[in-house]
């Protein structure tokens, strides 16, 4: 793939602003794109560090954290890249000083003691891990049933916004965590809608780049040709910042992951002047609330410049129906492979020793949900089926569906709602999932990079407007969505740390 559009790393010494804990633990304001500011990293990490041991009780976003996050962050060179930012990683990416679980008691000691090659690249521009996020347990790929944000390691991630309500998944202690203040940025990994579902749920920006831009090894995996992992922040700028400190190919695999990129190159001046943008009317689900919000946005935009063009799409079942085989496919070869090859002394080596470890061990692993899709996957061996199947959906989500959308309307890229409203958590029915909202799928499934940005709430619930492109255009919706972010109106709901109550409005 053609990764000349890519700008080189440029030197820049940017900076977030002091971030106190009040007394009341209210979450620090919202920074600024660019703040030329000095800081002190050590009392950033510190201030983080407090916050997360003062309000997680509440959320149970972090599995762990480093207590001397401070004196690592410390020492940073301060002409890197993140100058000793913080940043929290979803626990089924491998870092070097805390076990890689996955969420699942079966991987408690898959202590590896390795950095993913994206957790290498983030220390060596100066970031600093400050611990590890729940999750759904194995990335929401166990049972169709399960209820996104639990783990058997970490319980249940609850919405800072409402603790009732869910934080959706995969990624939901990244998601959480982020909007709840506990560190500068998180990571978070995609297959379909992890990054972005969750961010959008808990008000925070997320980004699934375009599959191959973020290494994809020593992260436990579900699909090879749709995991990706991405940055979840509060602003979009910070997220293209993270992005820049993270991209490159696998070691000795896609290339020698020694390039630079600079996603954060005219972010912050990013105009939507003339910029065409397809506008998918009917991606709300019928949900009028949410239509609302939408419109407020569709206006912010118009605002600013953009030029927006109705688009349709008749979504095919077939697209759905064969990403289901490849990513039961995928995940049996993957998570053999995985398993097989972690260095640390875990009770597992292959799908079917998980599934064995769930059954002996079935009062903690699976008291809410059962494990019908690894067992579905343990089945899926038809190699034939499997490549046509991947064929068949590419072509549905990708030329045929993003692809041919951008070209029949002359547009740069298309916009939709994320996905409706936080549910309630309900741990003995699972996930509430509102259906018809957004096309973050096809996104998913073609590889292609979508962002979602915060762009209201309805009753104090936050939902995200979706930014979605081409292969590689990574950049340009990037500088979408902070023009974007720039041109909205509404106000954002702060994180309240207590349960949902309705605003009382007629």
């Amino acid at each position: 793939m053609n990764r000349t559009c890519f700008l080189m790393l440029a030197a820049t010494t940017l900076a977030f602003p002091t971030l106190a804990i009040a007394q009341e633990q209210a979450i620090p304001p919202r920074p600024p794109a660019a703040d030329p500011s000095w800081f002190d990293p050590a009392a950033h990490a510190s201030t983080y560090v407090e916050r997360i041991e003062a309000l997680d009780g509440m959320l149970n976003s972090v599995i762990v954290h480093d207590p001397r996050a401070s004196g690592t962050a410390g020492i940073i060179n301060g002409a890197s890249l993140l100058q000793g930012r913080t940043v929290l990683v979803k626990d089924n990416i491998e870092t070097r000083e805390f076990p890689t679980t996955a969420g699942s008691l079966a991987l408690i000691d898959n202590d590896t003691g390795r950095d993913a090659p994206l957790i290498a690249r983030m220390r060596a521009n100066g970031g600093v891990v400050l611990g590890k996020t729940n999750l759904s347990e194995w990335a929401n790929f166990r049972s169709t049933q399960s209820t996104s944000g639990w783990s058997a390691v970490g319980g249940i991630t609850r919405n800072p916004h409402a603790t009732d309500r869910n934080s959706c998944g995969s990624s939901s202690g990244s998601g959480a965590a982020v909007a709840a203040g506990f560190a500068w940025a998180a990571i978070g990994t995609e297959t379909d809608g992890s990054i972005t579902c969750p961010a959008s749920l808990n008000g925070v920006v997320g980004f699934k780049p375009t599959v191959g831009l973020v290494s994809q090894m020593h992260i436990v995996p579900i699909s090879h040709s749709q995991d990706t992992a991405g940055p979840m922040t509060r602003n979009v700028f910070d997220a293209a910042l993270l992005l820049s400190a993270i991209a490159g190919p696998d070691y000795g695999g896609l290339g020698s992951g020694d390039l630079a990129y600079n996603f954060t190159s005219g972010v912050s001046t990013a105009s939507l002047e003339g910029v065409r943008i397809g506008v998918l009317r009917d991606r709300f689900g019928g949900f009028a609330p949410l239509g609302e919000v939408y419109e407020q946005a569709l206006s912010d935009l118009r605002e600013a410049g953009a030029v927006l063009v109705d688009v349709t799409h008749e979504g095919d079942p077939a697209m759905g129906r064969d990403e289901y085989t490849v990513l039961l496919y995928e995940f049996r070869e993957g998570i053999d492979a995985y398993l097989h090859g972690s260095p640390a002394d875990i009770p597992v080596r292959s799908l079917e020793d998980l599934i064995a470890f769930n059954e002996a061990d079935a009062d903690s692993e699976m008291r809410w949900f059962g494990q019908e899709i690894f067992e579905l996957a343990l089945q899926a061996t038809d190699h034939e089926a499997y490549e046509a199947a991947r064929a068949n959906s590419f072509r549905l989500a990708g030329p045929e569906g993003i692809d041919a959308m951008l070209a029949e309307h002359d547009i740069a890229l298309l916009i939709a709602p994320t996905r409706g409203p936080a549910w309630m958590t309900d741990l003995v029915n699972g996930d509430n999932y509102r259906s018809g909202i957004g096309i973050g799928s096809l996104a998913a499934i073609a590889g292609y990079p979508h962002l979602t940005v915060p762009m209201g709430q309805i009753d104090g619930l936050p939902v995200g407007l979706s930014f979605i492109g081409g292969a590689w255009s990574d950049h340009a919706i990037l500088q979408a969505g902070a023009a974007y972010e720039r041109a909205r109106s509404v106000t954002l709901p702060a994180p309240g740390f207590e349960r949902w109550e309705p605003s009382g409005r007629d």
